[in-house]
């Protein structure tokens, strides 16, 4: 259905002209349907790469619904959006409830109905034009969301039986129950998930940013097995599948092999540029060990998808400043504008600065020792005095009273780039 029974030629104009309106805002309108989604129902916020997903189902959807609007095409003749079914495919993996996915779509027409009776109201039609308009807008969008959460729930339906059905299931759940925390018999659980849960462990969540030929979670499981084998692991390692693209991994060591684990991972993964991508946490022992490396891998995860580039290939909790700029990220916005506070001239996103916040930023953590600071810079010792002495002209103030949020605020930018101060 693309048009209400007694909708005529100039109602159909109209309503093509209030949607071509809303296009031209389309970001902003996907943004406002996604924070609604995020914001009141929470099993959808819990991951990066969901999140993005989500933010390309909604604006593929509203594409979809509009230009049927725009081109009067009949709802049935078309292509659910390939985001759409991709997006319920991936809820049913996570384990995800289908009534938050219906939710999802019922929310997302509430939204963009007030946007669209918002410019209806704009428009300058009279009172019987905009309710027809109002009437035609209301039928084909209610018409597109019944027609399209049909799909989206068999695509769910489908993908959760046959994800339930080819992995491990037992397992996974035992694995959840465990980081899910609370008193576990350790022996019973270790026997049952296959994997020493008394030992050292390091956690390794894996993932590849893009879709390929479907082989996605072989390749990291074998990632994960060749990595282990090369370090001498102590024993097997543990896979678990998330979803098709993601999988969380944990690998036995020794004592000794403890210590170095992080940077054996480094070098084996700069030595295969076809890696996925990697979040690793620090290696811990026994039961919390086990869980609290699998955060950490969790946490520096975040940051990396908040970093959007593949620049940083692997992310440890162990990188300097990931703890710190993870908790930031839980409002990005707001922790730009406070670091472009503290920092001033210092945050704009120029070469120069990004060269002397670096000095700056290595100059602070070295204990402000400039030695330190030029052999890691591999510098001369005199270009590090003369960088940090700009870097404080920059900033308009020295470090020594607030050297604290200076330090933070650097490792901010350093993460998630620069903002300039208003």
């Amino acid at each position: 259905m693309a048009a209400s029974p007694g909708a005529n030629a100039a109602t159909a104009h109209a309503a093509a002209a209030v949607v071509d309106r809303l296009g031209a805002g389309l970001a902003d309108l996907t943004r406002d349907v996604q924070r609604v989604l995020l914001d009141e129902i929470v099993e959808l916020s819990g991951d990066g790469q969901l999140v993005d997903l989500l933010r390309d189902t909604v604006e593929a959807n509203i594409e979809t619904v509009f230009s049927a609007i725009r081109h009067e095409i009949p709802i049935e003749r078309l292509k659910p959006p390939t985001a759409a079914l991709e997006h319920a495919r991936r809820l049913a993996q996570r384990g995800i409830s289908v009534n938050a996915l219906v939710r999802a779509y019922r929310l997302g027409h509430k939204v963009v109905l007030a946007a669209a009776r918002e410019q209806i109201r704009g428009v300058g039609l009279g009172l019987d034009q905009s309710l027809d308009v109002d009437s035609q807008i209301s039928d084909v969008t209610f018409t597109y969301i019944d027609w399209i959460s049909q799909r989206v729930v068999e695509t769910y339906q489908d993908e959760y039986d046959r994800w339930l059905s080819n992995r491990n299931n037992l397992r996974t759940l035992r694995v959840r129950e465990i980081l899910a925390g609370g008193d576990i018999d350790t022996a019973a659980m270790s026997s049952a998930i296959a994997y020493p849960l008394n030992g050292t462990h390091v956690a390794i969540i894996l993932w590849c940013p893009e879709i390929g030929g479907g082989d996605e979670l072989v390749a990291m499981e074998r990632f994960v097995q060749g990595f282990a084998r090369s370090i001498g692991a102590s024993g097997e390692t543990l896979f678990i599948p998330v979803d098709r693209v993601t999988g969380w991994a944990w690998i036995p060591l020794s004592r000794a092999g403890a210590a170095s684990v992080i940077d054996e991972l480094r070098a084996f993964t700069a030595r295969r540029p076809d890696s996925p991508r990697l979040a690793v946490g620090d290696p811990h022992a026994g039961l919390e060990g086990f869980r609290r490396s699998h955060q950490q891998a969790c946490d520096a995860r975040g940051v990396a998808i908040a970093l959007n580039s593949n620049h940083h290939h692997l992310v440890t909790a162990a990188d300097p400043g990931v703890a710190m700029v993870g908790l930031l990220a839980a409002d990005k916005d707001a922790a730009a504008e406070w670091a472009a506070q503290v920092l001033g001239p210092l945050a704009s996103p120029t070469e120069n600065d990004e060269r002397l916040r670096n000095t700056l930023r290595v100059f602070l953590r070295t204990g402000s020792s400039f030695k330190a600071a030029a052999e890691e810079l591999t510098m001369h010792a005199n270009s590090v005095k003369y960088r940090v002495a700009r870097a404080i002209e920059r900033r308009g103030r020295p470090v020594t009273d607030d050297r604290l949020d200076v330090e933070v605020a650097l490792l901010f930018c350093q993460w998630y780039g620069p903002r300039a101060p208003a």
